[in-house]
């Protein structure tokens, strides 16, 4: 990648537990780079098969068209000529490379926003989001309501399935909870 003059590339992460919004201002600022004539592509892992492979769709049900790609090396073969705007959803579900690509469309003069749990459901870091989280520049942590006691919720506490780090999912198999309300899983 060439740098380009005058450019504005950066690493932008939104970050948090389930239901707390990421997808929602990943899309809101997706949008208003569209609306600035900026050139936007956006992505989220082929893995995320809740929706249609070719729609980000947020859980009050806004959508954007998006590519749903494998791997960061497949993310890194579909970018277009002349992107302005990279958006990543779902990005814990992404390999360590997509930390590399990051950094060198940034370093192009690309703004990246990527969203994505920076924890798992037993409060580890998750895939490539604590790297990622250590390279942006700007970086906004959402919380969601606690289903137990309405407090700030961070953790996204899994109620149902198995043990497996990977467990796509939804309201069926995960909650918001804070700290003083979550639970460790035992499935």
């Amino acid at each position: 990648m060439t740098r380009m003059e005058g450019s504005g590339g950066r690493i932008e992460a939104i970050t948090g537990g389930m239901f707390s919004g990421k997808s929602e201002e990943l899309v809101r600022r997706l949008r208003r780079a569209a609306i600035a004539r900026q050139k936007v592509q956006v992505f989220k892992p082929a893995t995320d098969d809740r929706h249609e492979p070719d729609r980000l769709v947020t859980r009050d049900l806004r959508e954007l068209e998006a590519e749903s790609v494998a791997s960061s090396g497949e993310l890194r073969a579909r970018l277009q000529l002349g992107v302005q705007v990279v958006g990543v959803d779902e990005a814990q579900f992404f390999d360590a490379g997509l930390v590399e690509l990051a950094m060198e469309l940034a370093d192009a003069g690309i703004r990246v926003i990527v969203a994505g749990l920076d924890q798992d459901f037993a409060r580890r870091p998750f895939g490539p989001m604590p790297e990622l989280l250590a390279v942006a520049e700007y970086v906004d942590k959402m919380h969601a309501v606690c289903v137990r006691c309405g407090g700030p919720a961070h953790y996204s506490q899994r109620i149902r399935g198995g043990s497996d780090q990977v467990q796509v999912g939804d309201a069926e198999a995960y909650e918001a909870r804070c700290r003083r309300c979550y639970e460790p899983y035992r499935g």
